[in-house]
């Protein structure tokens, strides 16, 4: 049976109060702040504009208040049911969660400047290895590929930094690179190769 192209739009969730004091959330279920609300309503109608472009056919998102609040917003401007995947949680980031980010350079510089530039080598004590939170990444998203290999797009809102993980996973990046500040609230459009998915993302 040959396979398609498969478009992903990756969407991130609109701020938090954690994402306004440049603190690491991680897992840390945080629900969205009056700017992250307008961030995820703008989203929402620029979605909405490109459905009959681009339109998507499903959309999915992963656990925590922010993010399935901003699933359901868009959702309800594309008319799509935002179904739940508890495997697509952000990554744990352990005893980093709930800190400033200059309070964790300030106490750990040169393991924070590796985490940032080549997190696969770091794990944030009593967190998530960035192979462990990779593999169950690959593992969810096989059925998604399987229900869309006949070339329609769906959406997947994710939080950061799980998002950049997946957008690097999807293009196929080297080596993943995360960021001090987490973007909020944008979306990208992200095609899937077809040998690469009979490959199952090897």
């Amino acid at each position: 049976m040959s396979v398609s192209m498969v478009q992903v739009t990756l969407i991130r969730p609109g701020a938090t109060l954690y994402d306004e004091q440049n603190r690491v959330q991680g897992i840390l279920d945080i629900p969205l702040s009056d700017r992250g609300r307008a961030e995820a309503a703008r989203l929402a109608e620029s979605l909405a504009a490109t459905q009959d472009s681009a339109p998507l056919s499903a959309l999915y998102c992963g656990p925590g208040e922010s993010v399935i609040r901003t699933a359901e917003i868009v959702g309800k401007a594309l008319g799509l049911r935002p179904r739940r995947i508890d495997e697509l949680r952000n990554l744990d980031q352990g005893l980093w969660q709930g800190l400033q980010i200059e309070e964790i350079k300030r106490r750990n510089t040169k393991l924070f400047r590796q985490w940032i530039e080549d997190p696969r080598t770091i794990c944030p004590p009593q967190g998530e290895t960035v192979a462990d939170a990779i593999d169950r990444v690959k593992t969810a998203f096989k059925p998604l590929v399987r229900r869309h290999q006949d070339g329609d797009a769906f959406g997947l809102v994710v939080g950061e930094p799980l998002a950049r993980l997946i957008s690097c996973i999807l293009k196929r990046g080297s080596r993943p690179q995360l960021d001090e500040r987490s973007p909020c609230c944008g979306f990208e459009r992200i095609e899937i190769p077809p040998d690469w998915l009979a490959n199952g993302f090897s």
